[in-house]
């Protein structure tokens, strides 16, 4: 059986998703794939239920677009944590100053949300399905070769969006791709019950530590209860062996029952209630784009920008994403967004968040809905389509 797409977009994550929302507004006709059975990803299935900020720390927003659309959706019917008063009922700039752009939402009240969205938007949604080879016509994508409970089937297509977050189409059609050096930290985080409220336990490092301290860290400006994350072990893994990332997985979860265990002797009614269903891998593969942006950017004016993100661990650092790090000129049809974006280690931890997902997703999707050649695409004729949805480009 084969299928005909306009746009089919690989993963089902925060990029995935803002990228079909984008595609669908714009147009396309499309085709989303998620390996899962559950939209939203490490925000979701890895229960990093945690939307970091869309400003700069200084008061002032500085994401907007599909980024905010989907913050003030993951909150839709309450947050759980850190709701941000003052930025959406019309705080002054001190109390902004105070508490940034950020929220705790819900994982299964944001992706039954998102996946109602989706399907409204005429997107059609393919769970339990991986993109598991590619078919290309000279150095174009011509289909996706897919591997469900049907077995496997084509879907053809125009263009293709990776948001896989390990770049697993880009690396299939042979697009130059990079390893993140560092790797990944042992996390796996779980809610438990106890004392009449369910809680959020951010059990294990799933970030690389700010400046170097293993000893844990802690988001400027929020207010979580586990302020400060431990590292649970030396060990760190690429995410993308998959023998690798069972023992990463199966070593998570004995420290994860061990420590339910302690807690539970000393409260009764603690309780686990879901934990993370999938491996918390943040910085893995990433594809090797047009152009590769460094951190050392950050307040630069970009003259192809798709967006502004900020960084969660300081105020007053934000960046230009270029649109040049979402594509290479080897696969011209292929474009990347989310944490699989081309960008050096040290920007890792800024594209990776929910926010900078989100953006780079929008970037993408309104890009597959303009045109099958990224590189050719004229960049102001994006960034007017981006600004007529909200989107700001430049600090």
């Amino acid at each position: 059986m084969s299928r005909r797409a306009g746009v089919v977009i690989a993963g089902g994550g925060v990029a995935g998703i803002s990228a079909a929302i984008a595609a669908a507004r714009g147009g396309a006709d499309v085709v989303l794939l998620e390996r899962e059975y559950c939209l939203g990803g490490m925000a979701t299935l890895g229960l990093i239920t945690i939307y970091l900020p869309l400003d700069d720390g200084m008061g002032n927003q500085v994401t907007f677009g599909i980024s905010e659309e989907l913050l003030r959706l993951s909150i839709e019917h309450g947050a759980e944590a850190n709701y941000p008063k003052a930025w959406l009922e019309g705080g002054t700039l001190e109390e902004r100053k105070k508490s940034r752009f950020i929220a705790q939402f819900n994982p299964h009240l944001f992706a039954l949300r998102v996946e109602k969205l989706l399907l409204e938007l005429g997107v059609k949604i393919l769970y339990g399905t991986l993109g598991a080879a590619v078919i290309k016509d000279g150095p174009r994508i011509s289909g996706i070769v897919i591997e469900n409970k049907s077995g496997r089937s084509v879907i053809t297509c125009d263009s293709v969006v990776d948001c896989t977050g390990d770049a697993d189409i880009a690396h299939l059609a042979g697009a130059p791709t990079a390893l993140n050096k560092r790797g990944n930290g042992l996390a796996g985080w779980y809610y438990y019950y106890t004392g009449g409220n369910v809680k959020l336990k951010m059990f294990g490092l799933a970030d690389i530590p700010a400046r170097g301290n293993d000893s844990g860290e802690k988001a400027q400006g929020s207010r979580f209860d586990n302020a400060k994350v431990a590292s649970l072990a030396s060990t760190r893994f690429s995410g993308v062996d998959g023998e690798e990332l069972s023992e990463a997985v199966i070593e998570v979860h004995g420290k994860m029952y061990e420590d339910i265990l302690k807690f539970k002797s000393e409260q009764p009614d603690y309780v686990p209630v879901t934990m993370s269903a999938i491996p918390l891998v943040r910085m893995s593969r990433r594809i090797v784009g047009a152009y590769t942006q460094d951190k050392t950017e950050k307040g630069a004016f970009i003259p192809d920008s798709i967006g502004v993100a900020a960084e969660w661990t300081a105020s007053g650092c934000c960046h230009e994403i270029s649109f040049r790090t979402l594509y290479s000129h080897e696969v011209p049809n292929l474009i990347a967004a989310g944490r699989n974006i081309s960008v050096t280690d040290p920007m890792w931890e800024v594209t990776r968040t929910i926010p900078a997902c989100a953006l780079t997703g929008e970037a993408a999707g309104t890009a597959a809905s303009m045109t099958n050649d990224f590189p050719a695409l004229r960049t102001d004729e994006l960034q007017l389509r981006l600004t007529s949805n909200n989107v700001r480009l430049h600090i």
